[in-house]
């Protein structure tokens, strides 16, 4: 038994070297050859409109505020300015989401973003982006890669398509720290002790964003007023739960193995589906010793049967948020088609472990 975990894990640290790295090699190109397009946009969108300052910036060869959807399909989270004169309202009607509500009607004339506040005081997600998607299709023209870039249509959101090969989505945001939401309130249970009082104090303190883009549980009834909500994002909180023990380099090996084999018509599976899965096998095993290397094979085998059990019962809750469902929309036939290779994948590692080779 003791030999067979050996041969899985000296095979998942080959495919880490060879296929994992390979991946991020590219993909970090990539993003290098995108954020240039996506500055110069938003350098020429800051000059028709100063409120919306590019907050893409680079920090230590990472760039601040990207998140790798998959190796072609990127998002940019632009933070804004200001969000002082609003309260924070999350009552749990719009499951992953949020409203802005002025918090004293006399402050309407004081909020850098005035013309967007709605009648009834809430500050509206999808007017701001409305604004934002004039802006930069008006830079889309003027900039100086105007022939490698072009918007997306029929969409409200920000999307932009670069060489033909890469698609970016532009997301004005908030970014709230000091607060946590009440949604998010049931974490942690009190009964599992990962990730113990003083990571959870650093996660809370982190905060979360805000984000102006189409909300899961909104889908098909964008025109009504809820659609004036702001969508909750954690990627930083969910970054700062996975630093320890070899938590990065199975969410790794999970995501190289999706964009290989798990790339399926409809899309039912995405990067972020492997995090949440990952973040819900910590708590499984909430000691530190269960995430050293010599573990890695045991825990990507666990978080591929757990994958296989939310495809089959058509429902994957978030991770901080458990009443929205990851899968909500996906077409079932997807869903299910993803169940059946996710569990040959699965079989194919657990019974030959030299198959990692060819994977």
């Amino acid at each position: 038994m003791i030999a067979t975990q050996a041969k899985l894990v000296y095979q998942l640290n080959k495919y880490y070297s060879e296929r994992c790295q390979t991946r991020k090699a590219a993909i970090a190109k990539t993003i290098r050859e995108v954020c240039k397009v996506v500055s110069d946009v938003l350098k020429e969108v800051e000059v028709q409109e100063p409120r919306f300052i590019s907050s893409l910036s680079e920090i230590e060869a990472r760039f601040e505020g990207m998140e790798v959807i998959a190796p072609n399909e990127f998002e940019v989270v632009l933070y804004l300015n200001q969000m002082g004169v609003f309260n924070f309202v999350d009552d749990g009607s719009l499951p992953g989401c949020a409203v802005l509500k002025l918090s004293d009607g006399r402050k309407r004339s004081m909020s850098l973003w005035v013309e967007f506040i709605t009648a009834s005081g809430y500050l509206s997600a999808r007017k701001i982006r409305s604004r934002f998607q004039t802006l930069v299709a008006q830079a889309v023209d003027k900039c100086s890669y105007r022939d490698v870039v072009k918007m997306v249509a029929d969409t409200s959101e920000v999307r932009l398509r670069i060489r033909e090969r890469y698609v970016v989505q532009i997301t004005p945001a908030f970014k709230c720290t000091g607060i946590w939401p009440r949604s998010a309130a049931q974490w942690p249970m009190p009964h599992i002790p990962w990730p113990g009082p003083n990571r959870v104090a650093e996660v809370k303190a982190e905060g979360f964003n805000l984000l102006s883009k189409e909300c899961y549980s909104l889908t098909g009834k964008q025109s009504s007023a809820e659609s004036d909500a702001w969508v909750l994002q954690f990627s930083e909180a969910e970054n700062r739960l996975l630093m320890a023990g070899c938590r990065k380099r199975c969410l790794s090996v999970l995501k190289t193995l999706r964009d290989r084999h798990l790339e399926l018509p409809g899309q039912p599976l995405q990067s972020y589906h492997m995090k949440t899965l990952l973040l819900y096998e910590c708590e499984k095993h909430p000691r530190e010793t269960d995430w050293d290397e010599s573990c890695l094979g045991d825990r990507i085998n666990g978080i591929l049967l757990q994958l296989i059990s939310c495809l089959q019962c058509r429902r994957c809750p978030h991770y901080f948020l458990p009443n929205l469902d990851l899968f909500q929309g996906k077409p079932h036939s997807a869903l299910e088609a993803a169940a059946k290779q996710t569990w040959r994948l699965a079989r194919e590692i657990l019974t030959n472990a030299k198959s990692l080779d060819k994977l």
